[in-house]
């Protein structure tokens, strides 16, 4: 199972972020574990300067950008 944080506040563009990242695994039928890192430092620590980030197994695979469902599909795919 794959696991997939979203790093960012709580802003407008994370929650978009984490529902656009739902709807990805939902489409490719993966089951994966969303969680949402919301502390500055925890965020740091996977190298992200501009949220929204986007993690897949702990690796930061986006920041700065609330990427479409589509572009998550691929990422996650690509990850398998």
């Amino acid at each position: 199972m794959k696991k997939i944080q979203i790093l960012g506040t709580g802003c407008a563009k994370c929650n978009q972020l984490t529902a656009n990242a739902k709807e990805a695994a939902d489409s490719l039928g993966e089951e994966v574990v969303i969680e949402k890192v919301t502390e500055l430092n925890d965020i740091m620590t996977f190298g992200c300067m501009t949220t929204p980030g986007l993690a897949i197994d702990g690796t930061l695979v986006s920041q700065g950008k609330l990427l479409k469902p589509e572009q998550i599909m691929k990422m996650l795919s690509a990850e398998s």
